[in-house]
């Protein structure tokens, strides 16, 4: 019966919305060259992907000139799953890779989970100012209540996409979201291996860790290309593209397993 059910889900999925690698790739280049502009970017990518009104708010955050961007996909339940990815970046470079490449892909899984039936209400997040120290990712999780804390199932970090083959850091990550993440690969062909990149710094889903929340970083850096970021060579010719499309696919197919789990 499982195995039926996984192959179910599995044909549902090949038939939700696929964003066409065309759109991904202009979604990518809409890169802007200061954070505010970015934050504004965020918003008319959302907008064109359908999400308006009061689903679609910004958030002031204390200490930060641009606001997170909340984009929120109603679901059965009052359960939640938290993806995210910041939209800041170090001008050094033009910060393609880190962190506009997972920034950009938050409309596009958007686009495609409004097309299916979903348990859970998804929140997809633009969090500003992580560079400077989490400041918006930290700021989110500390406004909310004790209950909306709980209401949290899981948080998926989107951080420097597209160098390589899709990571996954596993030395920080809830082990249920990794094994569900390995499984979605498998089932759909899809590569993933594991780079732990902990001593590079901090991402946003440490935030929702620091607080109990189950979460896990989605990356693409290698020993090789970690140099990239902060650095002039973070341009958008860093990106090869079709293991950039590999990743959304395969983010595309994981979170409607997230949403089916128990």
């Amino acid at each position: 019966m499982a195995r039926l059910a996984l192959a179910l889900l599995a044909m549902a999925l090949l038939a939700a919305g696929q964003v066409p690698k065309s759109e991904i790739e202009r979604r990518l280049r809409s890169f802007e060259d200061t954070n505010f502009k970015r934050e504004l970017k965020l918003q008319s990518l959302f907008e064109e992907a359908g999400c308006t009104g009061d689903n679609l708010t910004e958030q002031r955050v204390k200490h930060a000139q641009a606001p997170n961007v909340i984009c929120t996909l109603p679901g059965s339940t009052d359960s939640e799953i938290v993806v995210g990815a910041h939209f800041d970046f170090v001008d050094r470079g033009k910060g393609v890779v880190d962190n506009w490449s997972g920034c950009s892909l938050l409309p596009s899984l958007f686009q495609t989970l409004k097309e299916t039936t979903r348990k859970h209400t998804f929140v997809f997040i633009g969090f500003t100012n992580e560079e400077e120290g989490l400041v918006g990712s930290n700021f989110y999780v500390h406004q909310l209540s004790k209950e909306a804390r709980h209401n949290i199932q899981a948080m998926v970090n989107l951080d420097s996409l597209g160098l390589s083959p899709t990571k996954m850091e596993l030395g920080r990550a809830d082990k249920q979201l990794a094994d569900g993440l390995k499984a979605a690969a498998l089932n759909f062909k899809l590569p993933l291996s594991v780079m732990n990149v902990g001593s590079l710094g901090r991402s946003d889903s440490d935030s929702f860790a620091d607080s109990r929340i189950p979460s896990i970083t989605i990356h693409s850096v290698t020993t090789e290309t970690w140099p990239i970021l902060h650095s002039p060579r973070d341009q958008f010719n860093a990106i090869h593209l079709d293991e950039y499309y590999d990743t959304y696919l395969l983010i595309r197919a994981y979170l409607p397993c997230l949403d089916d789990r128990p």
